[in-house]
């Protein structure tokens, strides 16, 4: 092969090479498909600074709300799968609201290069603290009594307050009255006040309240009790069954990512979320770090997209 060809192969190998290397070399979007302020927000601001420690380059937060998570979701979906716009959000469009809202436009199964399910926080079951249930087993008595009597405030049709306590029901034969609120402060802020009766929220959400005594919780969802509230039982162990539930927060990317862009992603997303000073801050906040690899985040996500297609069908559960 000629001297000249040889170094123009040279030279195009180095260029690629260096392009490879070079990623991020602009900005990179991290798409948030909710209002600013919620947990899936601080989990993407939380990562953001870390995610540009690690790779360089910039990491820039964009809220998309909408539609469930939906609008955002299809917009990731739709931009070119080069690393440059990540989806940043909540269980809600991963398995959830194509179950709910029809014409949606992604298949959350399909279109999207997963990378890490971030982190998790169980829910719990908390009352107004000058509610007169002080146990599961006294909310059930009563529940079983007067079916269709007592109120459960959720963020929202179809968020996940409202499927465990949809769950809850199913589960031991029960029935209530579901408020749907337009978001969680509105919910808690009524459930504080004694305007409702019960309500499965996340732990983050309500542990202030709980400790405050302003909130009394009952259960927590999680597979093991909390470190935030040691003293409260898991559903199980209140003698509930098949009530584990967590929300999650995960992080995917457009489908057809590069392997080498989402191997370095990955990585620097599991890093960042093991680095000793924001796993603290995060655990105080409420939330278990699972930093999962794409294989075990495909495998979690075919199990709660299964599961919650099954509460929404039984329990007749549109978006409206």
């Amino acid at each position: 092969m000629p001297f000249r060809k040889l170094l123009c192969l040279a030279a195009f190998a180095l260029a690629t090479a260096g392009a490879q290397a070079a990623y991020p070399d602009k900005p990179v979007t991290l798409v948030v498909p909710f209002p600013p302020g919620g947990s899936t927000d601080t989990i993407a601001r939380t990562l953001a600074p870390k995610l540009q420690e690690k790779l360089g380059g910039s990491f820039i937060v964009d809220n998309k709300a909408g539609a469930t998570g939906t609008i955002g979701a299809a917009q990731v979906k739709r931009a070119p799968a080069d690393g440059y716009t990540l989806l940043v959000s909540s269980l809600g469009p991963y398995v959830i609201a194509p179950h709910l809202i029809k014409g949606v436009q992604y298949d959350a199964l399909k279109d999207f290069d997963l990378l890490t399910v971030a982190v998790q926080a169980p829910n719990v079951l908390v009352v107004p603290a000058a509610s007169p249930f002080k146990s599961v087993g006294e909310l059930l008595a009563e529940l079983k009594k007067n079916p269709g009597k007592l109120t459960f405030a959720s963020s929202g049709n179809g968020s996940s307050d409202h499927l465990t306590a949809e769950l809850f029901w199913q589960q031991t034969g029960t029935s209530a009255v579901h408020v749907p609120y337009k978001g969680g402060a509105p919910a808690i802020t009524d459930l504080l006040g004694g305007v409702v009766d019960a309500s499965f929220q996340n732990i983050n959400a309500v542990v202030q309240h709980i400790n405050a005594g302003k909130l009394r919780a009952l259960a927590i969802t999680g597979d093991k009790r909390s470190a935030l509230l040691p003293s409260v039982p898991t559903m199980a162990e209140a003698g509930v069954k098949g009530v584990d539930v967590y929300s999650w927060q995960a992080v995917a990317a457009p489908k057809g990512l590069p392997a080498d862009i989402k191997a370095k992603l990955h990585a620097a997303l599991v890093a960042g979320l093991n680095d000793p000073a924001v796993k603290a801050k995060l655990q105080e906040q409420g939330f278990e770090i699972v930093a999962n690899t794409p294989e075990q985040f495909a495998t979690f996500q075919a199990a709660e997209y299964a599961r919650w297609k099954l509460v929404i069908e039984t329990g007749k559960i549109t978006a409206d």
